[in-house]
Parts: C-alpha cells; structure tokens; sequence
C-alpha cells in the first residue's frame, strides 16, 4: 500500500481478521471487512482530493468512524466538531479550517453553517453509490491527519493539528503500558471529539482488532447495563464519569468481572476514586495528556497503579518530559514546575497559527504545556494545576488541585472545585465550591476544619460555598473561567 497513514488501517486489519467485529452501535454489529467496503465507498463518493478538510459534526456513531478513515484513505485532514458548540462557533471552526464538506450525524441539522453538507441519509446513498474498490493515495506519516480544535478556554479555539505519525506513535505509547489484546470489547461513550476518546480507545482497537462499541453519550444504568451484559474490558472515561458511577446505588452488586482496563485522564483524578476502584480489585490506570501531544505524555503502569496512586505516571516510552521552573532552569525534586513535553507525538503547530505556535513550541520541538508538576523521588509526577489556575495568596503559591484533593477525602463531598477572589490582606485567597452527596448535610464550617492538619494553613479557602453543580465541557472537564465569573467576586 502506498498509504502510510491511519486511513489504511480498516483495510490492513481486514486483511487479517476480516470476520471479527469491529464496531457495534445499538444493536447493528459490523464487521473489519464491512468497515473496509464502507470506508472505500465513502472515500470514492464524499467528492474531496489529498489536503481538504472533512469536518463532522455528530454524536459516537459508525458514521464518524467511517469519515475519519476515508478522509485519511484520501489524504484529507479529519476535522471533528464539538456537538456542545453554539452555531456561531461551529461557523468560525468551519470557516478557520476551510471545510470542504461537512458531514453530520443522526438527528444533527446543518442550519446556517457553511459548506457543502452531508446529511444522515444521504450519507447512506453515497456509500451505496460509491465504490468499493480499494483507494491507494499515497499518504506519509508526516501529513496531517487531523485538526482538533482546543476549548478556547484562553481566547479563539486553536486547531492543533496531528499527524498519521503523531498518532501512531500515540497508539504504540500506549500499547507499551496497557497490554490490549486481540478480543477486547471497548466501551466508547465519551465523546470521540475530545481526542482522549479517539485516539486512547477507538484508534488502538483497531490496531489489535478488536469490537468498540459506540456509545452517542454516556449515561450511568446503561454503562452498567452495557459492561455485564457485553462483558466489557477497557473503558475510558474523565473522572467526573467514574465519579458517577461509584456514586450510582448499583455500584456495590455490578458485575464488572469482565473489566481488564480502566482508563481515566482529562483532569487531574482525585486519590480516593482512585481507592474505591482499586478496593473493588479493578486496574485502574490514570495518565496525562492533552490534544497537542495527540494525546499520552505521562502514564501511569498498573504495576505502579497501587503505590504511586494520585500521580500521574512517568513519561509514556516514546516521550520526554522535563518541568520547568520559572526563571527557566530545570525544577528540583519536589518543587513545581511547567511540564514540557517532547516526542513523536507532538504536534508540528496550530492550523494556520505560526504566532500561536511560537509561544507553546520550542525550536528543537519541546512542547510547553501550561500545566504544573511535581516529581517525586522516583520522577513519578504529579500534576497540581493550570498555570492559569495557581492562587498567589501573600506571596504563596496555592496550587486547587491540591486543595481538591484534600475536600474529596470528605465523605461528604461529591465534587468540588477552588478559585481565586480577590482580598484586601492578601491580594487573593481560595473559594471552595462544593457539590455535596445526595441526602448528605454538612455545614461549610465542618469541610473547613476537616482540611486544618491536612493542608497548610494559608492553603485552606477562606469562603466555602455549596453548590447544585459545576460547569463542565463534553469531555467532562471542569470548566473555571465560569466559576470565576459567577463566584470570583
């Protein structure tokens, strides 16, 4: 095949087990051989040449798996939508990436959006009209596979772009940590979107052959109901998501005997969650990433998973990582600094963003993060926060997630989140935002003496507010910037 890339890889592994399951989705289960045919069909009937942008917008459906491989089969560059995105900012990631089609999933409409559209159920005449003979673009490892746009949190979304290589080399990164074998059945219920979703959990079961089974959202009883009936062995999932299950009243009977891997990143992941699956005698495996390194930088083996439990890991095999103290020079043990990362999986840049690029990429390729980490005696790192989020209380540094990770360890605590407001003495001290567990009464006062010995005293939030919930984006991810300004004061 002159194909190098990700495109190819529906007809490498139907050439080897052609008869396996490769996707099931409400009941309709296909085939490596039928994703092949479909995949070749799409590609010969979605009417875009090597270099455009194939951008979809729809839910965790066969459709979205199929368009991202025929975009690579025609060396085109996948362009994945958030389905949570107002219309006007849909319209600018489509306008930014230049789409040349726009394909849209079940039940999504097209309205005021820009560019040729393909609807569901014309999705379905072209691969019925295409042909299925096999399409050989030559396509290398160094071209772009795909643009991801980021949240946009500090500004316009960003769209970084990752190469077939990038990926691939993602995908063998976590193949040296987790050992996916041949008949996993892979649960995807978060949203493929997000690139933890996509490239920790669809892409690498494809690789092994293995059956996905895609999910449009996630939802607790039919999580529970999917992994006994279907004998799930690999999930991933944000913490939020494996918070709700422990919280759910079935998780002390589940079944979940079949579960072999656990994946859990997208935010920092509090230690007792991570007890609570561990005294189930489930491996639960946690890391660190983000969309510009495609996106494993740190992993954290399920060897470790017990003694190191709340870091994040050591650098995936393939990936170095270094933290950075302020002035520039290295970080010593045990003191914060800005993790960077470098790697075959890092990004070449942002979409048509030399001036962003700049400020994220070094020269020699090293990727600045924007997250702080802490190493331990044996380089296992712990991420402690957003640059952005850091308090500077009197002169202090107050890293939230620290301070978080104290609240959960109260039973009472369901989630939580700590900002920054200002104050007169200090110039800034830490607000707690707590959602409390259902039925559960606690007064502010209690979670706040339940911190004093476990955190220094300037760490511990002046305010304690209750709250119904907390903001959070599609993949799960706590939102601040809301937070700010609704409670920042």
């Amino acid at each position: 095949m002159r194909n190098q890339g990700l495109g190819s890889w529906p007809a490498r592994r139907a050439r080897m087990t052609p008869d396996r399951v490769a996707l099931s989705y409400r009941g309709d289960h296909r085939t490596y051989a039928d994703l092949r045919e479909r995949v070749n069909r799409l590609a010969s009937g979605l009417g875009v040449r090597r270099g455009d942008r194939v951008a979809y917008l729809g839910a965790n459906q066969p459709a979205m798996v199929e368009t991202f491989f025929a975009a690579g089969l025609l060396g085109a560059v996948f362009v994945p939508l958030n389905t949570r995105l107002a219309a006007p900012e849909l319209r600018f990631i489509l306008d930014d990436a230049e789409a040349s089609v726009l394909v849209l999933g079940e039940e999504r409409a097209g309205d005021g959006l820009p560019g040729r559209h393909v609807e569901a159920a014309e999705y379905e005449d072209l691969i019925a009209s295409g042909s299925p003979e096999p399409v050989d673009e030559p396509v290398s490892q160094d071209d772009v596979c795909l643009i991801m746009y980021t949240s946009g949190t500090t500004g316009r979304p960003k769209g970084a772009m990752l190469t077939h290589a990038n990926l691939t080399w993602n995908t063998v990164n976590l193949l040296v940590d987790v050992p996916l074998a041949h008949d996993e059945v892979v649960l995807i219920s978060a949203p493929m979107f997000h690139i933890a979703a996509l490239a920790q959990t669809l892409i690498p079961s494809v690789l092994k052959g293995g059956r996905a089974i895609l999910e449009p959202s996630f939802d607790v009883e039919r999580t529970f109901d999917l992994i006994e009936a279907e004998r799930v062995t690999v999930m991933f999932g944000v913490p939020s998501m494996f918070g709700f299950l422990t919280r759910s009243p079935r998780w002390a009977t589940a079944d979940l005997s079949s579960l072999r891997h656990l994946l859990c990143g997208g935010a920092p992941v509090p230690e007792p969650l991570i007890r609570t699956y561990q005294d189930r005698g489930l491996t639960f495996l946690q890391g660190y990433g983000m969309t510009e390194v495609a996106p494993g930088a740190l992993f954290l083996g399920a060897e470790h998973s017990v003694a190191k439990a709340g870091t994040a890991g050591v650098p995936c095999f393939f990936s170095d990582v270094r933290l950075v103290a302020p002035d520039g020079s290295p970080a010593a043990q045990g003191e914060p600094g800005e993790l960077y990362v470098e790697g075959p999986n890092v990004m070449p840049g942002y979409w048509r963003s030399p001036e962003e690029s700049a400020k994220v990429l070094s020269e020699d390729g090293w990727f600045r993060s924007g997250d702080i980490g802490v190493a331990d005696e044996d380089g296992y790192i712990r991420i402690s926060d957003r640059i952005n989020d850091v308090i500077i209380s009197g002169g202090e540094n107050i890293y939230p997630a620290e301070v978080e990770s104290a609240l959960y360890e109260h039973t009472a605590v369901a989630e939580c989140a700590v900002i920054g407001v200002p104050d007169e003495k200090w110039g800034e001290v830490g607000k707690a935002l707590v959602v409390l567990r259902y039925g559960v009464t606690v007064e502010p006062e209690d979670l706040l003496r339940h911190l004093d010995g476990r955190l220094a005293r300037y760490k511990i939030p002046k305010y304690l507010e209750f709250v119904a919930e907390l903001p959070k984006n599609a993949a799960g991810k706590l939102l601040k910037a809301p937070l700010r300004k609704l409670y920042g004061g």
